[in-house]
């Protein structure tokens, strides 16, 4: 048996993690063609590569299917109910940084902040007789964030596809996305609310607490976190 590290599977996020466990004395390497999810680790004996995608790196970790996994905080919070009981951030990567923010129509002129959001809600259900729509991907963040602020008469509403466009397309009239320059939403003719955002999320090395370990998987496990130096 093997400590299993998880680590996205393709793109920036995979390249960068890998630089980054290189830069520590570890080396990993995809095995073979981008259609395969295994690959090899040096430098640190008894532990094994698994690729996945980063949202299924957080249920991997919360089963306990694997030990160790890269992925945004954004997705294991979003995801995992309880999540600080089932995994444990080891390091912040710094990278793959974004925010989790709302968003609304920059036309809305009077609204910047949540308790203009809350009112300007609260119009448009007596105006139009439902609930202000916010499109998002991330319902369990979102909806705590709006409990805390205050915001009350809106509903959320699922997309899969590219938040931002929902405003215009008139399925939503505003959103909640993650965002890392705001290019996009500004693209589309939104504008971020004052207040802090959602979450700050980045790339984040986690330690499942679930996951059993023989004394092996222990003793390589120690190895691997004393040579990150964490």
């Amino acid at each position: 048996m093997s400590v299993k590290l998880g680590v996205p599977s393709k793109g920036r996020l995979m390249e960068k993690t890998f630089d980054w466990f290189g830069s520590r004395g570890v080396t990993l390497a995809r095995a073979g063609s981008e259609r395969e999810y295994a690959g090899s680790v040096e430098g640190a004996p008894g532990v094994e590569l698994v690729l996945l995608s980063a949202g299924e790196i957080p249920r991997e970790l919360a089963a306990g299917r694997i030990h160790l996994g890269v992925t945004g905080t954004d997705l294991v919070q979003e995801t995992l109910v309880q999540w600080d009981q089932k995994v444990e951030p080891l390091a912040e990567l710094g990278f793959g940084h974004a925010d989790l923010v709302v968003a609304v129509p920059a036309a809305w002129v009077d609204v910047d902040t949540l308790d203009d959001l809350d009112a300007a809600a609260a119009a448009f259900r007596a105006r139009h007789g439902f609930r202000m729509r916010i499109a998002t991907k991330y319902h369990r963040l979102v909806r705590d964030y709006l409990r805390a602020g205050g915001v009350a008469d809106y509903q959320l509403v699922d997309s899969q596809g590219a938040t931002e466009g929902t405003v215009k397309n008139l399925t939503a009239e505003a959103i909640a996305d993650i965002t890392s320059t705001g290019e996009t939403l500004r693209a589309n003719h939104l504008k971020i609310l004052s207040d802090a955002p959602v979450l700050r999320s980045q790339a984040t090395l986690f330690r499942s607490r679930v996951a059993r370990k023989t004394d092996e998987e222990r003793a390589a496990l120690s190895g691997l976190l004393q040579t990150l130096g964490l």
